[in-house]
């Protein structure tokens, strides 16, 4: 496992985003890991998050796109601080663009933020966990409305490699219905094999109940877990 993967699990636990017990998920299912982005919530941990997502974006599409398109809200932050790591990570300089919840009709109007997209824009959607993938049924539509739109692809901070509205997950359903591949900094499989009796900041996350009560989540809920 790269180092930058290691960094972000230890950055996810130390920021309390990845947290281990007894969860329930918006979708209802009884989780024993949870996480949540809106942890993230001081300049510093922005700062570093948009270093991993930059290192991550840098691996998998190198310098082929033009545009961070990050689905409202929660997007939108992700794809400001991804595109300054970016740049001063890689001397990469684009722009970043978003949707709004609701249509402006004021001032520059429409539906979009940030960036503009016409014919032929590469564009990478910032996202930051998918579980159904129900953010980007929504605004794909929005993004091929503005002309013929290149996504190259799907970035996510975790893939929980689960299932998503059928028995396949939610990346291949969005490959499928889209053409858009679904890459992850990390999944939950590389956060189980480091976190495992593995002794982090004096408490060991995983042991031997913790990766039980994940594997039996993964009979139920997974599809590439094993």
């Amino acid at each position: 496992m790269e180092r930058y993967k290691e960094e972000f699990i230890e950055f996810m636990v130390e920021s309390n985003v990845l947290r281990f017990g007894d969860f329930v998920t918006k979708s209802g299912r009884k989780t024993p890991f949870f996480i949540n982005t809106g942890n993230y919530t001081t300049g510093a941990q922005l700062k570093k998050l948009g270093e991993f997502y930059a290192k991550a974006i840098n691996k998998h599409f190198g310098k082929d796109f033009d545009v961070l398109f990050g689905p409202a809200y929660k997007g939108i932050p992700l794809t400001v601080t991804t595109a300054i790591s970016l740049n001063e990570l890689y001397d990469i300089n684009v722009e970043y663009c978003s949707n709004r919840k609701e249509i402006k009709d004021h001032g520059e109007g429409g539906i979009l933020l940030g960036g503009a997209l016409s014919d032929g824009t590469k564009v990478v959607i910032v996202e930051d966990v998918m579980t159904a993938g129900t953010s980007i049924y929504e605004t794909t539509p929005i993004l091929k409305a503005q002309g013929n739109i290149d996504i190259k692809g799907l970035i996510i901070s975790v893939d929980r490699m689960e299932k998503g509205k059928s028995e396949k997950s939610a990346q291949d359903e969005i490959k499928e219905n889209f053409g858009i591949t679904t890459y992850s900094i990390v999944s939950m499989k590389e956060v189980v094999e480091y976190l495992y009796n593995k002794e982090l900041n004096g408490k060991v996350y995983i042991d031997d109940s913790m990766k039980a009560a994940i594997e039996a989540y993964y009979e139920k809920y997974g599809v590439t877990y094993k």
